[in-house]
């Protein structure tokens, strides 16, 4: 399993044309299928007079939760041609929609995957990729005594502070890279008092 995924930044597009039929693509972030779905939604509301919107949107580092939509075009000739694009770049956390608005002129099954697969990949390559690293959390309680142990450990370059809370017992959650993270519970654990909370 690696660390490291690509996703992409923001919101690009593309268009593709194809006798007199226009297809309109989208790539955004998603980083869950409830957000991807919420993308897919928004596009199908702004774009009601479309004759399709179909989409396809990959999650998680695993790239093993993903789905696709063909919208009523015939079986396999838009869903799968936009997914098979996000596996060409090597992306997950995105979902891609495709408007397309209908031109008079059918295209054909070959026709129509060819005009799927262009319209995602024009928007693939105006989007920004970015490498990322796979993140982890881990929370714990210590006692306040233990506090400059625990902020002299938070403020280390390569943790982020999630959430604190200071009372009588504290309470914190970090942040930080994945495979840093047996070491950072390792140093956690070290420290009198505290409790990691799984």
């Amino acid at each position: 399993m690696s660390d490291f995924f690509k996703t992409v930044k923001g919101l690009s597009q593309g268009l593709y044309k194809e006798k007199m039929s226009k297809f309109i693509s989208f790539v955004e972030p998603a980083t869950s299928a409830d957000e991807a779905k919420a993308v897919i939604k928004r596009y199908q509301n702004e774009y009601h007079d479309a004759r399709h919107v179909c989409w396809a949107y990959m999650i998680g580092t695993e790239r093993n939760e993903y789905l696709s939509s063909d919208n009523g075009e015939p079986s396999g000739t838009a869903g799968k041609p936009i997914l098979g694009q996000i596996n060409s770049f090597g992306l997950t956390n995105v979902v891609i929609v495709v408007i397309r608005y209908f031109g008079g002129i059918k295209l054909g099954t070959s026709g129509l995957i060819v005009a799927y697969r262009e319209a995602a990949r024009l928007a693939l390559e105006a989007a920004e990729i970015l490498e990322c690293h796979e993140q982890a959390q881990v929370s714990f309680t210590f006692p306040y005594l233990a506090m400059n142990d625990v902020m002299r450990l938070a403020k280390g370059g390569d943790v982020r502070v999630v959430e604190q809370h200071f009372d009588n017992t504290c309470s914190m959650t970090l942040q930080c890279d994945a495979d840093l993270m047996p070491s950072l519970r390792t140093r956690i654990a070290d420290i009198s008092g505290t409790t990691i909370h799984d």
